[in-house]
């Protein structure tokens, strides 16, 4: 029985050792030049915004900018409201899009579907508010809070029918061939059992969505465009926080850029708050379906 021998090369194996290092050090340097931008950020937010913002800011409407006080209390309820629009039109259907992706999509009308997600998802989003602009703001004569629901959940659909289908293919087969073999068919089997198991990766996908539109400020310029008051109806001008910060951080008026950092801080904080708050809720139902 012969054995063989290998001999290693000192200056071979250093120079291995020197690319290891050095591709750590690239991805270390990476790392360093996505976080430590989005840490500067999220700290000037944080320690200007949290300086500036009052329980008037939170309640009141906005006053003269020469004078200063004042608030934004319709601009905050204004983002709620289309930003919950946008939503309740665009999970449905991203949800819907993404299970005919992952389950049925093996055709052409599948492969389209994607590649039009795919594209959608992309686009720039002043693209999305001059879309809405001229199907709804043309033809109903006026900027509205409608329109600009419309105009996100054309940035909103494509961002969760994606992330819906890559999170129902992360489900393992044995899982649906298991349902058929309990006499289900494919339709309460995709509903029941394979939908449920990815629950959780697509909430995340919705979360995800609603975080990039609830930032959006140029489809609304020209779609929900802005108020000075409250809103008096889903087909009026209403003011959002995104146009508000936009606004007040272009004027002359020192006041308003203190509150558009103010805005800035409720912006991030409305974000970091819902994410907290979807992912608790579904951590807990997830732990009730275990019977824990």
């Amino acid at each position: 029985m012969s054995t063989e021998t290998f001999v290693v090369n000192p200056v071979r194996l250093r120079l291995r050792m020197v690319r290891d290092h050095a591709m750590v050090g690239l991805c270390v340097l990476a790392l360093a030049a996505a976080v430590v931008p989005l840490v500067w950020i999220l700290w000037d937010v944080m320690a200007i915004g949290a300086a500036n913002l009052s329980w008037a800011f939170l309640t009141e409407l906005p006053g003269p900018p020469t004078v200063g006080g004042g608030g934004w209390a319709n601009a905050i309820v204004g983002s709620a409201v289309v930003v919950g629009m946008a939503m309740l039109m665009g999970v449905p259907v991203g949800v819907g899009a993404g299970i005919y992706m992952s389950e049925y999509g093996d055709n052409v009308l599948g492969r389209a579907t994607r590649f039009l997600s795919e594209v959608l998802a992309g686009i720039p989003s002043i693209v999305a508010g001059v879309v809405a602009y001229g199907l709804i703001v043309v033809t109903m004569g006026r900027f509205s809070a409608m329109s600009g629901a419309v105009a996100l959940a054309i940035l909103f659909i494509p961002v969760v029918a994606i992330t819906t289908q890559e999170a129902l293919r992360l489900i393992p087969r044995d899982q649906r061939e298991a349902s058929f073999a309990l006499g289900m068919a494919e339709a309460p089997t995709t509903l029941r059992v394979v939908l449920p198991a990815a629950m959780g990766n697509v909430l995340t996908g919705v979360m995800i969505a609603t975080a990039r539109i609830a930032g959006e400020t140029a489809p609304l310029l020209f779609t929900a465009f802005n108020n000075r008051f409250w809103m008096e109806g889903l087909d009026q001008p209403t003011a959002t926080i995104p146009v508000n910060i936009y606004a007040y951080a272009i004027s002359p008026f020192p006041e308003w850029h203190d509150q558009a950092w103010a805005g800035a801080f409720v912006l991030l904080a409305i974000v970091l708050v819902s994410n907290v708050i979807a992912r608790t809720l579904w951590a807990r139902r997830a732990r009730f379906m275990r019977g824990e």
